[in-house]
């Protein structure tokens, strides 16, 4: 993928498809570093099938024999230096605390780094598609910090707005561009 944040979003869907109610997207920034951490409270993961997500031809979708999402996520990882690790607790195991953990590290100086992208394009894609979800975004850089709280917002505007409203996604756009502006100057 020519961007990290198409990789966001199929993880982010992938997550979507678990059932998950939060999503957290944390995006942690050095000089030197890039690190992408995805939860979720969705349905998890046994074991066995963690271990075979880096196969390009396992995937749980019936609509395709192949899943590139996470093997490219690895690839682009690891081409810097980095790496992924994938931590999963299936409810069927854990009916209490189940879900699934993505990391990914990426040394920003690699020539192999993939640069981070549109990320406010992504949170609005993953938001107007599922405006039920509480999605928890942090953007944290040596000089500041970029964050939105879907939960904090919906429990500001009350439940009965849908944050898929045009308005809605277009005040979240300008409040995210806002913030990445301030913490530049």
């Amino acid at each position: 993928m020519k961007e990290l944040s198409l990789n966001i979003l199929d993880i982010a869907m992938n997550s979507v498809k678990a059932r998950a109610s939060v999503i957290g997207i944390s995006i942690t920034e050095t000089d030197e570093w890039l690190e992408i951490i995805i939860t979720d409270n969705g349905c998890g993961m046994k074991p066995e099938q963690v271990a075979r997500l880096r196969d390009p031809f396992f995937t749980s979708r019936t609509t395709r024999k192949v899943g590139l999402g996470v093997p490219f996520l690895v690839l682009a990882a690891e081409q810097t230096g980095g790496e992924v690790i994938i931590e999963s607790r299936s409810e069927l195991d854990f009916p209490e605390d189940h879900g699934t953990k993505v990391s990914a590290v990426f040394m920003k100086s690699s020539i192999d780094f993939t640069p981070l992208g549109d990320i406010i394009s992504t949170l609005i894609t993953l938001i107007q598609g599922n405006p039920l979800i509480d999605f928890e975004f942090s953007h944290i850089f040596p000089e500041g910090e970029v964050r939105l709280s879907l939960a904090e917002l919906r429990e500001f505007m009350g439940s009965d707005i849908s944050l898929a409203e045009p308005e809605i996604l277009s005040w979240i756009s300008e409040n995210l561009k806002e913030q990445y502006e301030e913490k530049n100057k």
